[in-house]
């Protein structure tokens, strides 16, 4: 196998997929292996700009995909730091989520939390407390 880069694949289905890649020769043809393809999209909002990351098949649960070379119009190799940033974010917290067996999100202690009640009270009562010594 090849050395591993992250890339932008355009396919002749005109899918445009991120993913990092290796190239690999099967039968005397190359071939693309993909690690965690996903498909990113731009989106621009009046309060700027996101970028959307989704898994490039929805209903696999695999990581590597092959692709041969006649399936490809063009890639590119990605250095875009931002952009693999987002890519390893979203695998990442892809990977923290628990899933049970029938695919169903597992809540955790701490799903949904910004602090424990008590973490809670004593930042309520020191800025209640602050706002009576200002007004002292």
């Amino acid at each position: 196998m090849g050395d591993e880069f992250y890339s932008t694949i355009k396919l002749i289905t005109g899918e445009e997929i991120f993913a990092l890649v290796s190239t690999d020769e099967h039968d005397g043809e190359p071939i693309l292996i993909l690690q965690n393809p996903v498909i990113m999209k731009i989106i621009t909002h009046s309060a700027g700009q996101f970028i959307k990351v989704k898994p490039w098949m929805e209903l696999s649960n695999d990581d590597i995909y092959i692709i041969r070379l006649d399936k490809v119009i063009t890639m590119t190799e990605v250095k875009d730091k931002e952009i693999i940033f987002f890519y390893d974010r979203y695998l990442k917290e892809d990977q923290e989520v628990p899933m049970d067996s029938d695919g169903k999100v597992q809540l955790t202690d701490t799903m949904g939390y910004v602090s424990s009640v008590e973490e809670a009270r004593k930042t309520l009562e020191n800025l209640y407390n602050l706002k009576d010594t200002k007004e002292s």
